[in-house]
């Protein structure tokens, strides 16, 4: 039963991402048919949704949209790219950027948690880990009890921003960056489904990322 376990847990770990970068590599390739790249499109998408002020910048960082600086920021090889890969990711983050400007609830519920508990995560693990141990030597039993459950309840955000986050991000995929792939023509039907194919990939690693969170949940809490 625990190697059972322990195999479910590799394969939600490790499953998805590698999923993912099958799915991104098999329609990852140049397509030269395509009217523009990625970035362009980018460009062109935050013009239509009237966000001329929100820029389109290549990063190493990963592809995200930045609230802060008002930026969509792509990896090279999307920002440059021709591929039905660049285009459905550009298309994404360009749904965050509209989901900042109509006031979405749940991208500034997010935008809220995730300024709270990114600088608490790295707090939260030392206290769990330490403070007890302290605790117990120094004969301050009492503040265990304490620092344990201020350490929980940093935990349990951090499981709510999971749990905020995707469906914030299926809303962006395909309520929002599809249907403006769609309604502009940007893709012909078939490379549409492709691209279809590639955001639910995208998807999957943060449905497992959230039942992950949630497990750690139950077995911090057990």
């Amino acid at each position: 039963m625990v190697i059972v376990g322990g195999v479910l847990l590799i394969l939600l770990l490790f499953g998805p991402m590698a999923y993912v970068k099958w799915a991104m590599a098999r329609h990852g390739d140049d397509r030269p048919d395509l009217p523009c790249t990625a970035g362009e499109l980018a460009r062109h998408l935050l013009d239509e949704a009237g966000l001329p002020h929100v820029t389109v910048e290549p990063t190493d960082q990963g592809d995200h949209y930045d609230p802060a600086a008002l930026a969509v920021r792509l990896s090279p090889e999307h920002h440059d790219g021709r591929s039905v890969t660049a285009v459905a990711v550009a298309a994404h983050e360009v749904a965050h950027a509209v989901q900042h400007r109509d006031g979405a609830r749940l991208f500034n519920l997010r935008l809220v948690l995730a300024r709270a508990i990114t600088p608490l995560r790295g707090l939260a693990i030392a206290l769990m880990t330490v403070l007890p141990l302290l605790g117990v030597v120094a004969g301050a039993g009492h503040l265990v009890l304490p620092s344990m459950l201020l350490a929980l309840a940093v935990f349990v955000l951090s499981v709510g921003l999971q749990l905020v986050t995707l469906p914030l991000e299926f809303d962006a995929s395909f309520a929002r960056a599809l249907p403006a792939l769609r309604a502009g023509g940007y893709l012909a039907e078939r490379d549409l489904a492709s691209a279809q194919r590639v955001l639910r990939a995208a998807a999957m690693t943060y449905v497992a990322g959230t039942f992950l969170s949630l497990l750690q949940l139950a077995r911090v809490i057990r």
